[in-house]
């Protein structure tokens, strides 16, 4: 591995940049902390999610619904997520504590908005025909939203689930990092104010592995759920080019 073979020839200190084999040692050496912590972050990244998801969706179908909402809420919205929540963190610590509630509470925020948005453009995206076809029938609003507009909105929706899932996990670890006691946010700040930059490290590549496996997550429900929906194109091209 180059990686390796760089620290090695250069003979870089393992204080600024660890090779591979010290970063799996540390693993293994904190394994049971790295692990206990794990599930901390892990725990909080999943219940901001879900509060994401569970408020997020309504509050979309209102916006939806009702044109004043649309109008008033969605650019509130626009304005809360222009601001940097990192900037907000410490606030939320200090009017939450310094428990898990408030990681929560950042994972929620920084996972609520892609929630909102793409569930929204899903419902709002529905073909003038189908429309067409479903006032000529007769339909009911109600039914319009649970035939139609659901329906067209959920492939829209597990594209923005899995957006969230991923910065629900940045948003814990910004918690931790402000006042954690607990948690891999926690683990990297307190191994990086003793140089154990292996442990950093460490620590980093289990919040890989848990955003990925989070997100592929999403997708397995996603293909389970909606069997008859593949990516477009547009989505397909994007993956190739980000490869």
């Amino acid at each position: 591995m180059v990686w390796q073979l760089v620290t090695v020839v250069f003979d870089i200190p393992k204080w600024l940049l660890p090779s591979p084999i010290a970063i799996l040692d540390a693993m293994v050496k904190n394994a049971g902390a790295l692990w206990t912590n794990s599930l901390v972050t892990l725990y909080e990244s999943l219940v901001g999610f879900l509060l994401s998801v569970a408020i997020g969706v309504p509050l979309a179908v209102l916006i939806v619904w009702s044109p004043y909402l649309r109008n008033t809420v969605y650019p509130v919205l626009l304005l809360f997520q222009s601001i940097p929540k990192t900037a907000i963190a410490p606030l939320i610590v200090i009017w939450f504590g310094h428990g898990i509630f408030s990681k929560v509470v950042v994972a929620f925020l920084v996972a609520f908005f892609p929630i909102v948005v793409d569930t929204a453009a899903g419902l709002m995206s529905v073909e003038g025909d189908m429309l067409n076809l479903s006032r000529s029938l007769k339909s009911s609003r109600v039914q319009e939203f649970r035939y139609i507009r659901l329906p067209n909105a959920l492939p829209y929706f597990f594209s923005g689930c899995k957006v969230a899932i991923t910065l629900a996990v940045i948003g814990a670890v910004i918690g931790e990092f402000v006042g954690g006691s607990q948690g891999l946010g926690y683990i990297i700040l307190l191994a990086a104010s003793q140089l154990q930059t292996s442990l950093v490290f460490a620590a980093l590549v289990i919040l890989s592995i848990q955003g990925i496996l989070l997100f592929y997550a999403i997708g397995f429900v996603e293909r389970v759920l909606l069997p008859w929906y593949t990516p477009d194109t547009s989505e397909s091209a994007i993956a190739a080019g980000g490869g």
